[in-house]
């Protein structure tokens, strides 16, 4: 034990082992849903659902635990959602549905590339010198933005806030039971942080568990099953058409510079919400995203998309986890997750309410404490000079809005870049912060 404790420096990060186990139980299970997100989006281009679901938790496990050994940070791992989206739907979409209309052993070979690429980039400090680049402001606007985004999140997957037209979202039925069981879960969790119980994030995830249980709002899966087949996606991979088609060669780069902005911006919002920043440093960034750029050259392998660091993470922040001791807690899960799918699947699992839409009354709770938390980065704004404040909403904004880390980057980015040099005060800019904005900026001209 004394051996754990000095390699993952407990003591030094204030903490405890209870703590970060504590920690990395949280973190686990407010991203468990990706275990069966997963495989229903990758389904839709014809990928198997079990194959896909042993493909998520074992790349989800090593990145995930790699990320605890190597770079000694208490973030997961798992496949992003975004990306899915955009292998499912995009890249193997048929034409006409505006998609590219390429096999899903493709799309894995472009996903391949892209973390590879990644990792090669990874050993010369280049996505670590992205986040030295980015202003400080700019860095709490991310943070406060992600925040802002996983309440938002949260909120929907509570049934709290559903689509309307004409206003986008409106206040969702307050007499759902999903609605209601999920109301509850917010109450009673955040009466525990007010009387400062540490575990309340956790508390409350199996409070609402068992009491959606009890009231039968949740279905109940049993406990244990033999783990799918992995070999239809092992290895299944196809790069011949990646020399051969420009379209694919897009592809890649997008996913490229989609793992690089999501990662980046999580990387410094659960930084800062950790103090793990220094000086507007991430130590042992390089390891961090190394480990992120092993995790997706795996899960292509494997037979799954781009894996990256979750905002899940915070959640085991705020239950304690300091030390990477807490990702090796939540890289163990997801293999136990294998062995005990149906209770993790009752936990993750959406509830279909009235009018088709989908619920999680089980994790939503937690991700509307945690973006609550990870808002009140925006007080570190400067607020006071319009250059840096500006920028920085449209940020925290744009997250929610657009529903994406890397649009709101983006906005944020390239509005910073332009408002310096139209102030006179563009030798205030870091050079990399004008090639990212530049990047960006094509990103919409030629892929928008």
């Amino acid at each position: 034990m004394e051996v754990l404790i000095s390699y993952f420096g407990v003591k030094e990060r204030g903490s405890t082992v209870g703590r970060e186990v504590l920690g990395g139980m949280t973190t686990f299970a407010t991203m468990s849903y990706i275990i069966f997100v997963q495989p229903t989006v990758l389904s839709i281009c014809g990928m198997d659902f079990g194959a896909v679901m042993m493909a998520t938790c074992l790349s989800s496990a090593l990145a995930t635990i790699a990320m605890g050994l190597y770079a000694r940070y208490p973030i997961a791992l798992a496949p992003g959602m975004g990306q899915n989206f955009y292998l499912a739907l995009t890249v193997c979409g048929t034409t006409a549905a505006r998609g590219l209309g390429y096999s899903w052993e493709t799309a894995l070979a472009a996903v391949f590339v892209a973390g590879a690429l990644f990792l090669f980039l990874s050993f010369f400090g280049f996505r670590e010198r992205v986040i030295t680049a980015i202003p400080d402001s700019l860095k709490s606007g991310i943070a406060a933005g992600i925040g802002l985004l996983i309440a938002f999140v949260g909120l929907q997957w509570s049934g709290l806030v559903v689509a309307s037209p004409g206003t986008l979202v409106t206040l969702g039925n307050l007499k759902d039971g999903c609605v209601l069981l999920a109301m509850c879960g917010l109450v009673f969790t955040v009466t525990l942080m007010a009387l400062r119980v540490r575990a309340a994030v956790l508390i409350g995830l199996l409070a609402v568990f068992v009491l959606g249980l009890l009231t039968k709002v949740l279905t109940y899966h049993g406990i244990v099953s033999a783990p799918p087949s992995l070999a239809p996606t092992f290895g299944k991979l196809s790069f011949t058409k990646l020399v051969s088609g420009a379209e694919i060669v897009t592809a890649v780069f997008v996913f490229f510079f989609l793992d690089l902005f999501d990662t980046v911006g999580t990387l410094v919002g659960v930084g800062r919400q950790g103090g793990f920043m220094k000086d507007g440093r991430l130590p042992r960034a390089r390891q961090a995203f190394a480990c992120d750029a092993m995790g997706t050259v795996a899960g292509a392998v494997l037979g799954t998309s781009t894996v990256t660091s979750y905002v899940e993470s915070a959640a085991g922040i705020t239950a304690g986890a300091r030390t990477g001791l807490a990702s090796v807690v939540t890289g163990l899960l997801f293999v136990l997750a294998i062995f005990f799918a149906p209770v993790a699947r009752s936990i993750g699992e959406g509830v279909t309410v009235a009018g088709g839409a989908v619920v999680y009354p089980v994790v939503a709770p937690a991700l509307i404490v945690v973006g609550c938390l990870m808002a009140r980065n925006a007080k570190d704004v400067r607020w006071d000079d319009a250059s840096e404040a500006i920028p920085s909403f449209l940020t925290m904004i744009m997250m929610p809005l657009a529903f994406s880390i890397t649009d709101g980057i983006a906005f944020g980015a390239i509005s910073f870049c332009l408002i310096k040099l139209l102030t006179g005060r563009g030798k205030q800019v870091n050079w990399l912060m004008y090639a990212c904005a530049v990047a960006l900026l094509a990103r919409y001209i030629l892929l928008k």
